[in-house]
């Protein structure tokens, strides 16, 4: 059976007064002192090997891709980290006992291709394993060798390191992955550390003392089903996330083959709403138009990198497939996005204010943050109507009640169905949502012109 189909609006939403305008402090536990290494204020943005070449990679792979971020536009979206996953370095140390690149696939080493990484005005990340092994079993751990191998990774010029957790020895995560950051630390350079603990022992309640993000979830792949699984794994530690530190649910599979265009966008739209690092697991050296339009949206990769870092979460839940996800960003602006899970149905998603945080009878503008990308030559409701008749595909708004001096007394709701897995979702609109008296008529006309 195949997987369903999502259909999905992200709005952001502006508001002159919100329900949480104020900041909220810290529950106990929660948002917790970071480590504080001036890294990942905002959620991490890169490449990484794994979900698309596994261990078959080398030196000219990430030359390539290195290239390909830079001319494609995604370094200048925020793509910036290029980072090699397992099965980078030489199946056993040195008698030094130093880690060293596989001589066959990296001949020239990783310094030679961080310098090459750097003067694309990027920045190269490297992996290990709190273990004896990595998890593919063809390198090294880190495991009794963690300030030998920080050094080493800051003398190659090394901006980032994913430290996965195989081959353990039965020491807790928390000793393990603490000594890994403690050796970054004395290691002489600044260097993002990416836990990836798999959310074991709860690392979301502890992983920001040690590091910059930590998995909460096992590895995603490239289905509906497991990246939604991941998201919703990931979304019970929202209260732990704040710059400097982030719950991640694993890598983006966008451009892999695997879902529809329109599940990507509920992938990219859930990852950047939950603030989870944005990093690419696809191929850029040949991404396509779609993928390459989806990653780089300016507008959603702006609500994941909002400097306030308040991860959104889901706020309600109808049934099994509809729900409403929100989060504050910065000035007085709220990112929400509905969401119907289900394979064919066509219901409606209604956000109710007080769920997201915006007080009753307070001017909102309400406005769809992928028309940008979609919406190229629909520029009136009339001709967006009819492109969404074209595809089969059909979304509409239900007028909300009034009080006596105009304010909107219910939230807006929206619609829309399904279409064929082959065929794209179009699901364009911008609308002003304005409670004053003054602006009412003029509102209600443009509404009945919008549904006529």
């Amino acid at each position: 059976m195949a997987p369903p189909t999502a259909v999905l609006l992200l709005l952001m939403v502006t508001a002159g007064c919100l329900a949480d305008a104020r900041p909220r402090p810290a529950t106990d536990g929660a948002r917790r002192t970071l480590l504080a290494n001036g890294l990942g204020l905002t959620p991490q943005m890169g490449w990484n090997s794994w979900n698309h070449f596994q261990c078959d990679i080398n030196e000219t792979v990430v030359r390539s891709t290195a290239d390909a971020l830079v001319a494609t536009g995604l370094a200048k979206a925020g793509y910036t980290y290029v980072n090699l996953d397992d099965c980078w370095a030489d199946y056993q140390r040195t008698k030094e006992g130093h880690m060293v690149a596989n001589p066959k696939t990296f001949p020239s080493g990783i310094k030679a291709l961080a310098d090459y990484v750097h003067s694309k005005g990027l920045k190269l990340g490297l992996y290990s394993s709190a273990g004896t092994r990595t998890c593919s079993d063809r390198m090294p751990g880190s495991l009794g060798h963690e300030d030998t191998d920080a050094k080493t990774f800051a003398s190659w010029g090394v901006d980032y390191l994913k430290y996965d957790n195989c081959y353990r020895d039965g020491t807790p995560e928390t000793v393990r992955f603490s000594r890994m950051s403690r050796a970054l630390k004395s290691s002489g350079r600044s260097i993002f550390y990416s836990l990836c603990e798999w959310g074991y022992m709860e690392v979301a309640k502890w992983g920001g003392a040690s590091g910059n993000s930590w998995r909460t979830t096992g590895d995603i792949n490239d289905t509906w089903t497991r990246m939604l699984d991941n998201i919703d794994r990931n979304d019970a530690y929202a209260q732990y996330a704040k710059p400097g530190g982030w719950n991640d649910p694993d890598m983006l599979e966008v451009g892999n083959g695997g879902m529809t265009y329109d599940e990507y966008v509920v992938h990219l739209s859930l990852w950047a709403i939950a603030k989870a690092p944005l990093v690419i697991g696809c191929d850029v050296t040949g991404i396509s138009k779609e993928a390459l339009g989806i990653l780089a949206n300016a507008e959603v990769i702006a609500i994941n990198q909002d400097r306030l870092g308040i991860q959104g979460k889901k706020v309600t839940k109808y049934g099994n497939d509809l729900e409403v996800w929100g989060g504050r960003l910065t000035r007085h602006r709220k990112a929400v996005l509905l969401l119907n899970r289900g394979a064919t149905r066509s219901a409606p998603v209604t956000a109710a204010w007080p769920d997201v945080g915006i007080r009753p009878g307070v001017a909102v503008e309400a406005r769809d943050v992928w028309k940008v990308t979609r919406r190229s030559r629909a520029s009136s409701p009339a001709a967006s109507r009819r492109r969404w008749s074209r595809t089969r595909a059909s979304s509409s708004f239900s007028r909300p009640s009034r009080a006596d001096d105009g304010s909107l007394e219910k939230p807006w709701r929206w619609s829309g169905r399904a279409v064929d897995r082959a065929r794209r979702l179009v699901v364009r609109f911008e609308i002003m949502i304005v409670t004053t008296s003054a602006v009412a008529r003029k509102l209600a006309s443009a509404c009945d012109d919008f549904q006529s």
